[in-house]
């Protein structure tokens, strides 16, 4: 196993979009309709070693130097859909993130020099200069699932896989298990409007409010025709699989807004608290040994 293999997984979930080719241009559809053919596309494992190998020289690559032309491949209704990876966009904007969090100066510092910042903010602006509509496929989260990213799906979008245990002796390797959720667009752009409709008919605006209103502004960045998949990747390794199995966070939220569509704003609350309750516990795991 290589040392870039070998490293643990981060605990980190993924809000995702899937286009059919018909929304690249040229030659971009192309390429992705050649790479759709392969025998073998990678994963999501495959992403995260390639790039926690970035992170192993020293000093580490915190954005890589080109664009990676590499993507997720799945099926929605027999047509091909396509989630670009970019891992150079997205790297930019986690180092955008990281310095907005208000770490203190020395601690940041330590994680990127100032020279290093500085080098990254230039190259970005220069590079989205030429590129202004540019927006990532991908969103991550980490410790957590953003409980606005559950209001996109319903229970019957559910997938869930136990996971295998290595066999004695090391002959066949494990499986770690699998929880994601997906949708198709037109699914996920319904439910978020009626999570949003309700929300304001019923309290102020506040962080649950305006996280849908961001999320709904980057979905109508795509094809109507896309499949929107919600995983909770590393997370998988961070909680019991009982957990995992017994999870029900998307029906949970359909049972909120119903509740606040209904006029029982005590009922909504209840659930809403519970669930932000449960992934609580989730998050401050980040703090434990």
């Amino acid at each position: 196993m290589s040392v870039a293999s070998s490293v643990l997984v981060p605990y980190a979930s993924y809000l995702r979009v899937y286009e059919p080719l018909a929304a690249f241009p040229e030659p971009e559809r192309s390429h992705w309709a050649r790479y759709a053919r392969r025998p073998r596309t990678p994963g999501a494992q495959e992403e995260l070693r390639r790039s926690l190998a970035d992170l192993l020289p020293t000093p580490p690559v915190p954005v890589p130097v080109q664009e990676s032309g590499e993507a997720f491949v799945a099926h929605l209704d027999g047509v091909v859909v396509i989630c670009p990876w970019r891992t150079r966009l997205r790297s930019w904007l986690a180092v955008e993130e990281l310095v907005a969090d208000g770490y203190p100066e020395p601690v940041l510092d330590a994680m990127l020099p100032p020279v290093v910042r500085s080098q990254i903010a230039g190259d970005y602006e220069r590079w989205l200069s030429g590129n202004p509509d540019a927006r990532p496929w991908i969103r991550t989260a980490v410790w957590q699932v953003p409980l606005r990213w559950f209001a996109l799906f319903g229970d019957e979008d559910r997938r869930y896989e136990p996971g295998v245990p290595a066999a004695e002796g090391g002959t066949e390797p494990g499986r770690a298990p699998v929880l994601l959720y997906r949708t198709t667009m037109a699914q996920a752009r319904r439910r978020l409007a009626r999570a949003l409709r309700a929300l304001r008919e019923s309290i102020e605006d506040g962080p649950m409010t305006e996280g849908l209103v961001d999320v709904g502004r980057w979905l109508e960045e795509f094809h109507p025709r896309a499949l929107v998949e919600l995983d909770f990747g590393g997370l998988v390794h961070a909680v019991a699989e009982e957990w995992l199995a017994a999870e029900r966070s998307a029906a949970e939220m359909a049972e909120g807004i119903a509740a606040l569509r209904a006029g029982d704003g005590e009922r909504a609350g209840e659930v809403y608290g519970r669930l932000a309750e449960r992934w609580r516990v989730v998050r401050d795991l980040r703090g434990a040994n």
